[in-house]
């Protein structure tokens, strides 16, 4: 009797842990939800005050996608990153990551925001579903001296890149992957947008 007793007490023990651990993770999920959802609205209310004609861009696309990335290493450097991916009309919400990796010479550590405006929902889809084309995106990168004073997209799309100190020389993508977070990405839709008014 005292076996069964304590065999059903360590049932029970471990039924309410297991729950208890899925409850913090799912806690955890909402909370890093929520901080890429805030960094996103922060980097693209950053560019519409930073970079003249941004606004209208943005205005334009059918769907946008902002990536937090850190870039560090010594001699070979590599990028990881997360972020969101929005569908404007529906408000759908795809969270993103990427990676990188390159050689030459880098030491120390750099934080940046990736932002991508997609003229087309096709475009965005694509980039979601890890079909993006990085070579094409290169040339869509606004930086000082390219579409920083851009009046449209290239090829469907336009990418910005903002450190703390605004908009960078165009950034290297080439060789850049992206894909959907399984483990943030539920079966339930995600609302999101961005309140211009």
């Amino acid at each position: 009797m005292f076996r069964r007793n304590l065999l059903i007490g360590a049932l029970v023990l471990g039924v309410f842990s297991a729950g208890a651990g899925l409850a913090q993770d799912q806690q955890q999920d909402e909370k890093q939800k929520a901080e890429l959802r805030a960094r996103a609205d922060e980097a693209l209310h950053k560019l519409f005050k930073q970079v003249k004609g941004s606004q209208d861009l943005y205005d334009k696309a059918a769907g946008y996608a902002v990536i937090s990335v850190t870039k560090a290493g010594f001699f070979v450097s590599g990028s990881g990153g997360s972020g969101v991916a929005v569908d404007k009309a529906t408000k759908q919400t795809t969270y993103m990551k990427m990676g990188a990796a390159s050689a030459g010479f880098t030491f120390g550590a750099t934080k940046f925001d990736m932002v991508f405006l997609f003229q087309t929902t096709d475009r965005l889809n694509q980039f979601v579903s890890g079909g993006w084309d990085s070579t094409a995106a290169a040339k869509a990168t606004a930086g000082h001296d390219s579409a920083s004073v851009a009046s449209g997209f290239f090829d469907g799309q336009i990418v910005y890149t903002l450190s703390n100190k605004g908009l960078m020389a165009s950034a290297d993508v080439s060789g850049t992957k992206f894909w959907a977070d399984e483990d943030l990405n539920g079966k339930e839709t995600e609302k999101f947008g961005v309140d211009n008014e």
